[in-house]
């Protein structure tokens, strides 16, 4: 796929087929992946790939547990609600996914379903889960450069015919990830990315979230035109 086409046509999946993604498939998504840019070339990335029982158990204990009212337990510090245009466009998203899911606004439990469907990891059949190096705390500059990682795999992915979607939920519970993972304790879970092969017939997967008109967020300096 071209480019420009790659990223236009991208979108967030969260429905996926049951069909195993082969190991292969994966390597070469990584393998492509790996050439974002780090901080110095310091690549801090680690990506352990679950799939089978223990992404089973991962996402049946991540949801048991927040569906009981655990507390989330991550690794890295993350902010409290969004608030602003950015609760706002938050919103907007939720909006879209319900509508096209058939989620009435009063609908409690549909929409908790919903939730816990990101706690599952939206039953993708495979999870990629990715940290940093904890000597590298407070890790500000190699989120920067997971970030990238993670931009890489999702259009790699794309190019497969596979989706995928960028899932801090999955990892709420980061010490049962770490657990059932066998992460070691000097790496930092950050975050995880579901993937799979889409289910073209579950509807929330036609939804692309929209975006910013540029003049909202760029600024140009020096250019004689301002």
């Amino acid at each position: 796929m071209e480019f420009e086409d790659l990223v236009r046509t991208r979108r967030s999946v969260r429905g996926y087929k049951d069909d195993p993604v082969p190991r292969q498939v994966i390597d070469e998504i990584i393998e492509v992946a790996k050439g974002a840019p780090s901080s110095m070339n310091t690549q801090p990335w680690h990506v352990h790939v679950l799939t089978g029982e223990p992404l089973e158990t991962v996402r049946r204990r991540n949801m048991e547990e927040m569906a009981a009212g655990a507390k989330p337990d991550r690794d890295i510090f993350t902010h409290g609600p969004y608030e602003g245009k950015h609760r706002t466009r938050q919103v907007e998203i939720a909006v879209q996914l319900f509508e096209a899911m058939g989620i009435a606004r009063h609908d409690k439990e549909r929409r908790q379903d919903w939730v816990l469907r990101g706690y599952r990891q939206f039953d993708a059949p495979v999870s990629l889960v990715l940290t940093y190096d904890r000597c590298l705390d407070p890790g500000v500059t190699c989120h920067f450069d997971l970030g990238a990682l993670s931009y890489g795999i999702v259009l790699a992915a794309w190019n497969r015919g596979l989706g995928t979607v960028v899932n801090g939920q999955g990892i709420t519970r980061s010490d049962i990830v770490r657990e059932v993972a066998q992460v070691p304790e000097d790496e930092v879970i950050m975050t995880c990315i579901a993937m799979g092969y889409p289910d073209e017939s579950f509807a929330a997967n036609a939804v692309k979230s929209r975006r910013q008109a540029n003049e909202h967020f760029v600024r140009y300096v020096g250019f004689g035109d301002d």
